[in-house]
């Protein structure tokens, strides 16, 4: 059976590896930049990200181009095997565009306009700088889009934040024109805006949310970042557009950042070719170690999740320690490889560092490196580099494979916006990051890779969605979960589910609204919230186990309790709720409990749905890969100590040694070891 998986680098013939590369900061050292590719060669290092903050370099006064270094840098990469994702420079801009144009300078929410400095702190919405960013991309797409070395647009860098300048305080009237239908009574409306007499009479009055401003509309925050959202992915368009006229075979990308607040990245994912991110887990800090892995695990997959079916890449990473965290601690020994392969077992197929070469100044001079200060091949960080890169090398064959999991966690950026700014519950810490990582890490330990999806994406090919704290319901969402579970599938929901509609109003008729109730078979009656070091107790299938910090109080409508609380006014009342419908179930979870409680659950829905194995040992990872021929399973361990690998399930193959491995063989990982097999389908 021919695959049609495709890699995302043919040209490579493989996984990529490399890093981002600065030449432009050592154009004064030509043995430098001659002993780099030379180093690069060492570390098993196939492309770099070129050009990144460059902008001065490339236009160091208004007009004045200066693309020899770049011309150079390219041609001599490719000569030796080295391939160039070519970066636009608009995170950063040069001193002559803020001294000349400066609305091309971010106004803060105090009023205030930006000095020059930094990064990332431009006005989006700026025609000047737009227009800037345009000249630029058209040079580098005329010069550069039909090189054979360049696979690869890089737009701009990290993309965040916000603006309150004129301009873009105009502009947010017009998109609320638009949302709205010009309809100022419909806003007000949808805003409930007569609260606190807070009606508006023309969209020329609305502000953004200013420090010294409005910030008790609810409505108004959600879509003022629904707005910077539009905003960005508008200005990424006006960054493509040229890329893509003159150099439309090459694929685009820019780099996102963990579960970053400031843009929802499902509509920012639709501008672009390739999802790529920048990983950078606190290893080594006060949680253990199989929590920060997990929860870089959960990035992985909500990151793979935007484009369904296609890799995605580590944009960055560092290979030994980052410079900006409170305290900057070294990973150590074993541990870089092993964060490598959880990104490719998670479906990258690039393995990417900030930085290669250390700088020798400014902000980032001491942020980790390939090669550091020394500029040497033999340190410790060097070796552990080369070797990740001889491992990349063995897995060559599984480029443009891809997860294929059965499950899936539900993840909005709407929805975590609405719950942040509730005025209920808890004013902080009402921990919807935390609890989507949580179910996903239960998952996880039953050897299930769940996909991280938004509500409004397609749940075809699932046997089970968990849909934690989904508080905000867009519409037709509710129908959808219902007719995914009678279709069979299972929906898990949890304590705050469907409390408000889009534009944060509360549905009337109890919660959860929308029509869900009926899936649920659950009446969320009131919710409890406790102090920090209160807690109450739940039992469920035979077993006690604490609850804390959130407590919903159940009416059944229909479900059947499986679990109870055992303490307060509420002791004896529904805790966990199973409910059939058509040919699937929902379970509802009312209280926020700890790992072993939520594991012992799932581990029960797996079991009745013929999904996963028994619980795995504590820090020990399975991911698989698929490309239509052959699976590519992944043995990850992040604990501290040794583990039981669980039987092998089918005859297979060991990529890294070549060894023939029997169905049913029992093997042991050392501490951050791991095994990745190859099995026919």
């Amino acid at each position: 059976m021919a695959s049609s998986y495709t890699p995302l680098f043919p040209q490579l013939n493989g996984l990529l590896h490399g890093g981002d590369y600065n030449p432009d900061q050592w154009l004064d050292r030509p043995d430098i930049l001659e002993k780099d590719v030379e180093l690069m060669k060492k570390a098993g290092i196939n492309s770099v990200s070129l050009g990144i903050f460059a902008w001065s370099a490339l236009e160091p006064e208004e007009g004045v181009y200066t693309f020899d270094w770049m011309d150079q840098t390219i041609d001599r990469l490719y000569q030796n095997g080295i391939y160039t994702i070519l970066a636009t420079p608009s995170g950063a801009r040069p001193a002559w565009m803020d001294e000349k144009y400066p609305e091309v300078r971010r106004v803060l929410p105090t009023g205030k306009r930006n000095l020059h400095g930094g990064r990332h702190n431009h006005c989006i919405t700026s025609p000047v700088y737009r227009q800037k960013v345009r000249e630029m991309n058209t040079r580098l797409a005329q010069r550069y889009g039909q090189h054979p070395g360049v696979i690869l647009w890089h737009i701009s860098n990290e993309f965040g934040g916000a603006c309150c300048c004129d301009l873009c305080r105009k502009k947010f009237q017009d998109w609320l024109r638009e949302r709205y239908h010009n309809d100022i009574g419909q806003l007000n409306h949808a805003w409930w805006t007569g609260f606190w007499s807070h009606t508006f009479d023309s969209f020329d009055q609305i502000d953004p949310p200013m420090d010294q401003g409005e910030h008790s509309v609810l409505g108004m925050l959600l879509d003022w970042r629904r707005f910077t959202t539009a905003n960005t992915a508008d200005f990424i368009r006006n960054e493509t557009e040229p890329l893509q006229q003159y150099a439309p075979s090459l694929p685009v990308t820019t780099n996102f950042m963990w579960l970053f607040g400031g843009l929802d990245y499902n509509e920012i994912a639709k501008e672009i070719d390739v999802i790529s991110w920048d990983a950078y887990p606190r290893w080594h800090n006060e949680q253990p170690l199989y929590a920060v892995a997990s929860e870089t695990a959960f990035n992985h997959s909500l990151m793979r999740s935007f484009k369904r079916g296609q890799p995605f890449m580590l944009m960055e990473s560092t290979p030994s320690k980052v410079n900006w965290m409170p305290y900057n601690k070294l990973k150590r020994p074993g541990l870089h490889e092993l964060a490598c392969l959880q990104a490719i077992a998670s479906g990258s197929d690039t393995v990417q560092y900030f930085q290669f070469r250390m700088g020798r100044g400014s902000f980032e001079q001491f942020h980790g490196a390939v090669v550091d200060h020394t500029g040497r091949d033999d340190t410790r960080v060097f070796q552990e580099v080369s070797e990740t890169g001889q491992t990349l090398k063995a897995l060559s064959n599984l480029a443009g494979s891809v997860p294929s999991p059965r499950a899936a966690v539900i993840y909005d950026w709407d929805n975590r916006w609405a719950i942040e700014d509730m005025a209920g519950a808890a004013k902080q810490d009402k921990k919807y990051n935390e609890t989507c990582i949580q179910h996903f890490r239960a998952m996880l330990r039953l050897g299930e890779d769940p996909d991280v999806i938004s509500s409004t994406e397609s749940f075809e090919g699932y046997d089970l969605i968990a849909a934690p704290m989904l508080y905000l319901l867009k519409p037709g969402v509710a129908q959808r979960l219902k007719d995914f579970t009678a279709a069979g599938g299972v929906v898990v929901t949890t304590w705050l589910t469907g409390y408000v509609d889009e534009s944060t109003l509360a549905f009337l008729g109890g919660f959860p609204g929308d029509g869900l109730m009926e899936l649920t078979g659950v009446e969320a009656a009131e919710l409890d919230t406790l102090y920090p070091g209160q807690s109450n107790r739940i039992r469920w299938n035979g077993k006690e186990y604490p609850a804390a910090e959130f407590c919903e109080l159940l009416t059944l409508r229909g479900a059947k309790a499986a679990g109870t609380y055992l303490e307060d006014f509420y002791a004896g009342q529904p805790a966990v709720t199973v409910h059939p419908y058509g040919k699937g179930m929902s379970v509802h979870i009312a209280a926020r409990v700890e790992d072993d409680c939520l594991l012992d659950i799932y581990a029960d829905i797996f079991k009745e749905r013929h999904m996963g194995i028994k619980a795995l040992p504590l820090g020990l990872e399975i991911h698989s890969r698929v490309d239509g021929e052959k699976r590519y399973r992944f043995y990850l361990n992040f604990s501290e100590g040794k583990v039981k690998l669980p039987s092998v399930p089918a005859k297979c193959r060991d990529m890294i040694t070549g060894e023939e491995i029997p169905v049913g063989t029992v093997r042991e990982l050392d501490c951050y070891g791991f095994l990745v097999t190859e099995e026919e389908l």
